[in-house]
């Protein structure tokens, strides 16, 4: 659950509202931090990748998917 995730001084929150999960089979889950980073899993949480880093505070996350 922790692959592609910062696992040493890694100090952000994510709020209540800065995550969401899509709705494929395989869930994507999504989540955003304070720090402005935002990273998602496209596997259910088997592991992450970043999708940036340079955001300010991550506030609300939503995911939609497209056919």
């Amino acid at each position: 659950m922790t692959k592609g995730l910062p696992q040493e001084n890694c100090y952000v929150n994510i709020l209540r509202d800065a995550m969401a999960v899509d709705t494929l089979d395989d869930c994507g889950i999504y989540f955003g931090t304070t720090g402005g980073q935002v990273y998602c899993s496209p596997n259910g949480g088997d592991s992450w990748n970043a999708i940036t880093h340079d955001l300010p505070a991550v506030l609300s996350v939503e995911a939609q998917t497209l056919a």
